[in-house]
Formats: C-alpha cells, sequence, structure tokens
C-alpha cells in the first residue's frame, strides 16, 4: 500500500474588481478579473471602483508605473476614498498573495486576539494559548494542524467567519501550526 504527502494546496481564488468612469459607480464600466499593464484602451478615466473580490493594487500608469494604490474588497465611490491624486487609472494587478486572518483563545470572537499574515509553525511562540476557539478569515485559504511544524490533523479555513471550533470541522480545539494554502496564480 503507497501512501502519498500532499505538502502544499493549491485553490484557484476568484478575482475582480470594477472601474467605473463617473463617481458613485455611474458611466461606463469595466469588469477586470486578471493582471491589465493598459487599461485605457477600455476606459480614459476612473473616478469609482468596486472590489468584488481579492485585494488588487492599481497604478496611475500602464505597465505598474506610477503612484499605486492598494484596494481590498469594497466600494470606492471616488477616487479621494482610495487616496487618489486624480482619476488616471491605468493598470492594474491583482494580489494574489493577501492572507490575513484572526484568531481567538475563545468562542465567538472573545478573549486574546492575534491577528496572522503568514505561517506560524508554532503556535505557542506568539499565542499564549495552545487553543483556538474561533476565528475570523478575512482573506486568504490557511490551514490549521493540531501539533507544531504542520502535523497532525488538518483543517481548511476558507473566508469567512468561525465562531467555535467545530465550525472548522474540528473535536476540539486544540491547534499547533497555523499554514497559508498558497493560491494558485491564473
Amino acid at each position: 500500500m503507497s501512501s502519498y504527502i500532499c505538502t502544499h494546496v493549491y485553490f484557484h481564488y476568484y478575482f475582480q474588481i470594477i472601474f467605473y468612469e463617473d463617481k458613485n459607480f455611474q458611466g461606463r464600466s469595466y469588469e477586470c478579473t486578471v493582471d491589465c499593464a493598459d487599461l485605457h484602451i477600455h476606459f480614459s478615466r476612473c473616478n469609482s471602483i468596486q472590489v468584488e473580490s481579492g485585494s488588487w493594487m492599481v497604478y496611475e500608469r500602464p505597465n505598474y508605473m506610477g503612484y499605486q494604490y492598494f484596494l481590498r474588497r469594497g466600494e470606492y465611490p471616488d477616487y479621494q476614498r482610495w487616496m487618489g491624486f486624480n482619476d488616471c487609472v491605468k493598470s492594474c494587478r491583482s494580489n494574489k498573495h493577501a492572507h490575513k486572518m484572526r484568531i481567538y483563545e475563545r468562542s465567538d470572537f472573545g478573549g486574546q486576539m492575534l491577528e496572522l499574515a503568514d505561517d506560524l509553525p508554532s503556535l505557542c511562540d506568539r499565542f499564549q494559548y495552545n487553543d483556538i476557539h474561533s476565528c475570523n478569515v478575512m482573506e486568504g485559504y490557511w490551514l490549521f494542524y493540531e501539533h507544531p511544524n504542520y502535523r497532525g490533523r488538518q483543517y481548511l479555513l476558507r473566508p469567512g467567519e468561525y465562531r467555535r471550533y467545530s465550525d472548522w470541522g474540528a473535536i476540539n480545539s486544540r491547534i499547533g501550526s497555523i499554514r497559508r494554502a498558497v493560491t494558485h496564480p491564473n
């Protein structure tokens, strides 16, 4: 009998951003789901943006040049909302590696909280508890491991709120390490 060990998990993660020529999501629009080095063929100016999923860098000039702005999921009804200096957006790039999660010592997001954006081979090195009772996955996919150094039972967490450990399929709250599930490039 053969056994296989999977050391990395890859997911296709969907990214979407919508550019509007006028403020408050009015006027001509362009929907984008992939990196684009030259947006000027789709619109002449950009006064509002909706980030439907993922996070994005938008650039003032073509080929990812000029002023750049980081945008998370949400609505930006005018360019001042993304701290823009003007209505020029000429290229965009999705941030395929964005990961953000908050873990809590108690159920329903209570007690001590730790925010993560990177792998954690040993939970007790950064969090005073070996138990996680709830978490909020804001961006990316994550793996919880039962033991330190990515060993033991594994639990996949997608973006969303997990009010108690049973929400991610665990039978107890013991977590030893946490790893980002790397997204597969488009």
